[in-house]
């Protein structure tokens, strides 16, 4: 493996990045609060280890060679990501129709099983992840060499790097919390992370199939 500060350096300015995991942990974070931001943060994790493991086996590689494999999982990614950002959208209509906070408060506490599973397939089904993978990782492995151990190691390294500034973020937000959990403001961010949501969905849905 060569240039492993400079891989660090690129993951960190990849992780940071503003992209559908950063979306859905900033709309779990506000709607559930800490616990709701980590279980998203977790399942954004388990499925970057999973793309390390698909990547390891050359799955990712036969998925961004297939066009039929890659639309499949790109239309799949960008019907996730818009059901996510109508449910965002929804719920916040329907919000404003609550007339209990107690209640509410109730229904959000239960809905907070849902966060890892939508960190989850927010990250697994994102096509773009696997591409990353795929042209970002192999600068970096000697040619020749054998792709296993420091394919290994990146995948590690930039889960880690997610992990760490996944946490870092959901901290972040709870920290301000105090002005997000006015009822005005949280409507507002909520209203927009669900169309950011959507308009992801929809650049995805939109994009040329890889060919």
């Amino acid at each position: 493996m060569e240039n492993f500060y400079l891989f660090i350096l690129m993951c960190i300015f990849f992780v940071i990045l503003p992209g559908p995991d950063i979306a859905i942990a900033t709309k779990n974070t506000i709607t559930a609060g800490k616990v709701g931001g980590l279980k998203t943060a977790l399942g954004i994790c388990c499925a970057l280890l999973i793309h390390t493991s698909a990547a390891i086996l050359g799955l990712s590689a036969i998925i961004v060679k297939s066009a039929l494999l890659f639309s499949v999982l790109k239309y799949v990614g960008a019907v996730y990501l818009i059901y996510l950002g109508v449910k965002t959208l929804w719920s916040l209509k329907k919000k404003k129709e609550e007339t209990a906070s107690v209640e509410m408060n109730t229904k959000n506490k239960f809905k907070s099983t849902s966060y890892f599973k939508q960190g989850f397939l927010t990250n697994l089904l994102n096509p773009k992840v696997a591409i990353l993978f795929l042209t970002f990782f192999p600068q970096f492995v000697s040619s020749g060499s054998n792709t296993f151990l420091p394919f290994l190691i990146m995948g590690a390294t930039y889960t880690l790097l997610t992990a760490v500034w996944s946490i870092l973020y959901v901290y972040l937000i709870n920290y301000i919390n105090a002005f997000m959990k006015k009822p005005k403001t949280q409507n507002i961010i909520e209203g927009i992370t669900g169309t950011i949501l959507i308009g992801f969905g929809m650049k995805l849905f939109l994009e040329k199939s890889h060919n």
